[in-house]
């Protein structure tokens, strides 16, 4: 058995005790997982600063001085010790809560000695809590070099697991080690990418020798971490596409040529028309589909799902659309029938609200073939549900359904249809290269001709009054407008502006217009109502919360407030910004904050009053937030933890691993060329099994 292997408890300054801290906090359990808990900065303790140099820039200090005294304050468990400390520049407080008796006993008045700690700014004096200190002996005896810093946990912390304790133990169980560390990635791999060999990687991560070093090391483990991303979705891919035969879409037929001619309301963009090119490709290849459709909001991605699927009728295969909503499927199914009137093409929808009478016609017109499209919730996806010959799926702001889910439409034909997932939420590039890295990705970047931009505002939440004459002028011009607010009720912990009493308060303010409200609580039944209503103009001010964020189609409403939009992510303000700006007329968004909000936030409300490009915010949100807190990132699975890789701030190094993971399953599909057992039993190990859901994404 490896070293790696070994159980944290024996390595020395663990014990059984702290091993169980180590593995519920942190996940470490073996000497593997210890050194790849990597450091998250290093601090250079070659420099010794002078204490008149210190300023609120400075994170961690190393200063060289002497103590002139001691002095005690508080009693029992508020005691604590202070010890005077100069370098002859000025002074600094040395501060202890605990182990104050050690302390005394170990350091004395007028020794020089190396003080290393984080200074912090109290009554106009510095001072540095629970500092190390080294004496001073000449320059060889002094800490010098890179020192890593280690994330840790307030538990560990209350078990002396801080930074400096992680680091000992670390460099304890390196100790244990006796020879070089087995290589973890194939000899062509480190050749092609030029990396240095896992063993000195490892340790100069933890322990850089210099500044160079430190940088080779990691970008040889962010490789590593990035290239065994890659290389399993590499391998499904080709397994995917040897595997699995796609039904073939020989022809364009009637329907399509029907639709394209009598029905279509608005010339296609080049975008549209470049996008239905390489899905007609996909299609008419023998090889099933599995493409990504990217587009911003109203750009048209439901016209190109329609003539897809009508490509689909007319190679004799029924089609189906799943959405995340009732109110979405039923604004599709609204959608398809107006556009569709007068085709001889039977469209269905199937929700949890369709009543039994009527899902059992729709159950039997689907077995017969009677029924074309079939387009619904997650409804669709129940066992009972059974097509005739499904042949084009379409999946809807994907993001919202489980894998698991999403792979049941798979299993409602013998061999797998085509699937196109579509988004309106832009993914980055980087990220659409892990999450989705395996399905094709098609963008239409590109609006409808006569769309205006929505101009987006930012305004303080003091400022109402002129907001508000402003939103009237909009609806005395015959206009619509949205508010949104991010809760339903008051909540105890967040002082927001919650919908009901906002509903009450616009109501008051708009007394001469109809107010109508919306939250995810309501009944499937009274959303339709409500939103029926506000599509027919019977209501002109549609308070609600973010249920309103994705798909629902108002031309008429050209205005937005965003309550409290400091609560919302980038990418969901551009979402709920894309409700707004599908008619003709100019459209406005209005963020509303309090003046006083954090730097980040005023950045956010920037970025969103500049851009209008969903990729763009997109790709900020990613840097702001980071892929884990993406919606619906979490749930589609970045396939193993990254402990040192930010798929932002790294994309340059994901291009080359993905670059050099495709060589090799180009030249080894299954990996079984003796040099290649590496790589296989690393994915084993990482447990290259979860990702294989990735094939229905």
């Amino acid at each position: 058995m490896s070293i790696l292997q070994n159980d944290i408890q024996y390595v020395p300054g663990v014990g059984p005790k702290r091993a169980d801290i180590l593995g519920k906090e942190i996940g470490v359990f073996t000497v593997g997982d210890l050194l790849r808990w990597y450091p998250y900065r290093y601090i250079d303790r070659s420099r010794v600063y002078y204490i008149h140099e210190i300023d609120q820039s400075v994170a961690y200090i190393q200063l060289k001085g002497t103590i002139t005294s001691f002095e005690t304050f508080g009693e029992g468990r508020r005691r604590r010790l202070v010890a005077h400390f100069t370098d002859g520049t000025g002074f600094v407080d040395l501060v202890w809560f605990q182990g104050i008796r050690y302390i005394e006993g170990k350091y004395k008045v007028n020794r020089e000695y190396l003080v290393f700690g984080k200074p912090t700014l109290f009554n106009n004096r510095w001072n540095i809590a629970h500092p190390e200190i080294d004496p001073f002996m000449n320059e060889e005896g002094a800490p010098t070099g890179l020192m890593a810093m280690y994330n840790t946990t307030e538990k560990m912390k209350n078990h002396y697991l801080n930074s400096k304790a992680m680091q000992k133990i670390i460099e304890n169980a390196f100790g244990l080690i006796k020879s070089p560390l087995p290589e973890t990635l194939s000899p062509d791999v480190i050749h092609a990418a030029k990396l240095m060999p896992f063993h000195d990687a490892i340790e100069n991560i933890h322990f850089p020798k210099t500044a160079a070093l430190l940088r080779r090391a990691e970008f040889r483990l962010k490789f590593e971490e990035l290239f065994y991303i890659q290389l399993n979705i590499a391998r499904y891919t080709a397994e995917r596409k040897e595997k699995l035969k796609g039904f073939l879409f020989s022809k364009v037929g009637d329907c399509l040529h029907t639709f394209y001619k009598r029905q279509l309301p608005f010339p296609l963009t080049r975008a549209q028309k470049r996008v239905i090119k390489e899905i007609r490709r996909d299609t008419a290849s023998g090889k099933q589909m599995n493409r990504l459709l990217q587009g911003d909001v109203g750009s048209g991605k439901t016209v190109v799902a329609i003539m897809c699927m009508l490509i689909a009728l007319d190679n004799g295969f029924q089609a189906c659309l799943m959405a995340p909503t009732e109110i979405l499927a039923y604004q599709h199914f609204e959608t398809f029938r107006q556009m569709l009137k007068g085709m001889n093409v039977r469209v269905e929808l199937l929700t949890g609200s369709t009543r039994k009478k009527e899902r059992e016609q729709i159950h039997e017109g689907l077995q017969s073939g009677e029924v074309n499209i079939l387009i619904g919730t997650h409804a669709l996806i129940e066992d009972e549900v059974q097509f005739h010959n499904l042949g084009f799926v379409v999946i809807d702001e994907q993001h919202r359904f489980g894998v698991a889910q999403r792979a049941k439409l798979w299993k409602k034909n013998k061999q797998p249809p085509h699937v196109l997932v579509m988004t309106a939420t832009p993914i980055p590039r980087t990220l659409a290269m892990t999450v989705y890295g395996d399905l094709e990705v098609s963008v239409i970047d590109e609006l409808p001709p006569g769309r205006k931009p929505v101009q987006t505002l930012h305004r303080y939440d003091q400022k109402r009054g002129p907001l508000y004459q402003f939103v009237r002028g909009q609806l005395q011009a015959g206009r619509q407008a949205y508010i949104v607010y991010p809760l339903i009720e008051e909540s105890e912990k967040l002082d927001l502006k919650n919908l009901e009493e906002g509903y009450e308060h616009v109501k008051a303010a708009f007394p001469e217009f109809s107010v109508s409200k919306m939250h995810g609580r309501m009944k499937p039944a009274e959303k339709e109502e409500v939103m029926r209503r506000f599509v027919a103009n019977e209501t002109q001010i549609m308070v609600s919360t973010t249920v309103i964020e994705v798909g629902v189609n108002v031309p008429n409403a050209s205005v937005m407030l965003i309550e409290s939009a400091q609560r919302f992510g980038l990418s969901q303000l551009h979402q709920l910004r894309g409700r707004v700006g599908r008619g003709a007329d100019q459209s406005y968004c209005v963020l509303i904050t309090p003046y006083e909000i954090s730097s980040d936030t005023r950045e956010r409300m920037k970025m969103m009053t500049e851009s209008n490009d969903g990729f763009v915010i997109a790709e900020a949100d990613l840097k702001l937030r980071g892929p884990g807190d993406l919606e619906g990132t979490q749930q589609s699975g970045i396939p193993f933890d990254l402990r040192i890789a930010d798929i932002v701030h790294d994309s340059a190094i994901l291009y080359r691993a993905r670059e050099i993971a495709a060589e090799v399953i180009a030249g080894d599909p299954r990996l079984e060329q003796p040099q290649h057992r590496v790589l296989k039993q690393q994915l084993d190990r990482l447990g290259g099994n979860r990702y294989e859901w990735s094939r229905i994404s």
